[in-house]
């Protein structure tokens, strides 16, 4: 049901006399004013419905489950540039190149500034939604047997030229309210940008880690075979001595080969892993081979490591700050539906000329500016849709359980956030003492390889020990760069865990000079390509945007 009042009509007004048009239109003016001041002074003083957001409690530890630990310490700040603790020129490199290149960051980058976009609609909203200026020339042709024919000249020409507007007071917050749910997006873009900035400086060192490992693998595989070359050889000349059987030679040559079947695979991970860094970079593949230059060791940090206290993990994780931005959001959404659920007021007003080309009427396209051919209209009306069958109602309902949802999900993500810290700190910790139960491994494998050599050319021992041996060596050396590995591929997860990263990007454009000089040249973007800077506190008063 929609319910409208105008206190002025459009076009019969009176205006036979000039004097009587001209005090018409002093009262008429003294109404606009009234009525404008008493609806700007009720838009002002209007409520906003809906709930005001309020953060909900967490449940979070004080501590973590291993800061007893020597190796970890809870005091100083997280390393914003964490990658830099394994002292590794080549992956800071790495890493550098990413934040510039990276294809996923750059779209994360792009939905910030349609997030800024969709802000300045949400302030835009506030104003008045109706702005036309309008006109038209007509050729008019009446039709001598219609109702509305008219005797006399029955073809003529009608011009019109004029504005009309039309504003619907923000009386119940509807509008203010979805500027909060804008902004509280826009800053969610923000740490979405941030998690992807955390997750790709993340993704590059443990491909990194990965590549490096897998050179390792093939280094120890290769140095093996060797080995295994030799022992061949061995078992070769007592055959042909007459002092071994061939059943040493056969055995000898069975694990080579096993050995050198073990390289195609491991060739075949550390092209995978070359081929996916280029990807992380934004290049075709092959791309990242000239970077990667020569083997260089798994990276290696010192053991120790700051993680801070849980608590800091609600502002740390970006993560964690789009979920409770989204919560925000949600929050104001509710407002924004049960808007509807009242009266909407608004300012409707139109004024312009209108004149005909008819000789009856006697004027003229050129007289159409004349006092005699303005006409107007102005007041207030309300629209309220009484009978909806209960779907604003609903409507609201769902936007109410939208936000409880995430309400839940924000602190789903808070206890996430924490495990995920608690089992990487756990993994790392405990790679470092594995790490160094399998060198101790690793050096009583080789000396037990050297022991079976001498004792086979002694004769003392069959080649099956010798084979025992050096395939044990083997295992147990790749278990322990593996350990290495798994203590680079911990920290770096500790890392991402503890949100460190992100922080890289201050100061930075969002979308790189190139971009922004390809959309400037599409489409004016104004000061909306800087990137806008996200509150330490969600509580705290928000930085200043421009809307336009």
């Amino acid at each position: 049901m929609l319910i409208f009042f105008s206190i002025l009509k459009k076009s019969d007004i009176d205006m036979r006399t000039e004097n009587s048009m001209q005090i018409n239109v002093k009262a008429t003016l003294a109404i606009i004013i009234r009525v404008s001041l008493l609806s700007i002074v009720l838009m002002l003083s209007g409520c906003l419905v809906g709930p005001n957001y309020d953060a909900p409690q967490v449940k979070v530890n004080d501590n973590w489950n291993e800061q007893n630990d020597s190796r970890v310490t809870t005091q100083g700040a997280i390393d914003s540039r964490w990658w830099t603790v394994f002292n590794d020129l080549t992956l800071d490199q790495l890493v550098e190149l990413a934040y510039k290149q990276n294809l996923p960051l750059q779209i994360a980058g792009l939905r910030i500034l349609e997030s800024r976009a969709r802000l300045g609609i949400a302030i835009g909203q506030q104003y008045p939604q109706q702005q036309d200026v309008f006109g038209s020339a007509t050729a008019v042709g009446l039709s001598k047997n219609s109702a509305l024919s008219i005797t006399g000249e029955r073809n003529f020409g009608d011009y019109q030229l004029g504005f009309d507007a039309a504003w619907e007071l923000d009386f119940w917050g509807k509008f203010r309210r979805n500027v909060q749910a804008a902004r509280a997006n826009l800053f969610a873009s923000v740490a979405d940008y941030d998690n992807a900035i955390v997750s790709l400086t993340a993704e590059v060192a443990r491909n990194y880690i990965l590549i490096r490992t897998n050179e390792v693998f093939i280094g120890l595989t290769l140095a093996n075979i060797k080995i295994q070359e030799q022992g061949l050889h061995i078992a070769q000349s007592r055959f042909r001595n007459g002092v071994t059987t061939e059943l040493d030679v056969v055995q000898a040559q069975s694990l080579l080969e096993s050995t050198r079947a073990s390289l195609p695979e491991l060739q075949t991970n550390l092209k995978q892993a070359q081929n996916a860094m280029s990807t992380l970079l934004g290049q075709p593949t092959g791309a990242v081979e000239a970077i990667l230059r020569e083997p260089n060791g798994i990276p290696t940090a010192a053991p120790e490591v700051a993680v801070g206290l849980p608590a800091q993990l609600l502002r740390r994780r970006p993560d964690v700050r789009s979920a409770e931005l989204s919560a925000i959001a949600a929050s104001a959404q509710i407002g924004i539906a049960k808007a509807d659920l009242y009266p909407a007021f608004s300012l409707l007003g139109e004024i312009g000329f209108q004149t005909s080309s008819n000789s009856r009427v006697g004027a003229d396209v050129g007289n159409i500016f004349d006092g005699d051919s303005l006409f107007y209209s102005f007041g207030p009306g309300f629209r309220w849709p009484v009978f909806n069958y209960g779907r604003i109602k609903n409507s609201v309902r769902v936007r109410d359980s939208i936000f409880q949802q995430q309400l839940v999900n924000y602190q789903n993500v808070v206890l996430l956030a924490a495990q995920e810290v608690e089992d990487v700190l756990t993994g790392f910790l405990r790679a470092q003492e594995t790490a160094a139960f399998r060198a101790n491994s690793v050096k009583a494998a080789q000396r037990s390889v050297e022991i079976a050599m001498v004792q086979y050319r002694e004769g003392a021992v069959d080649y099956q020990r010798v084979l025992d041996t050096q395939r044990s060596l083997l295992e147990e050396e790749i278990s322990l760069a593996e350990a290495h590995s798994s203590i680079a591929t911990n920290l770096t997860a500790l890392y991402k865990a503890l949100g460190g990263g992100w922080e890289v990007r201050q100061g930075q454009p969002v979308v790189d000079q190139s971009t922004q000089v390809q959309m400037q040249e599409r489409t004016d973007w104004g000061c909306y390509l800087p990137l806008p800077q996200l509150p330490e506190n969600l509580n705290a008063q928000p930085v200043s945007i421009p809307d336009r």
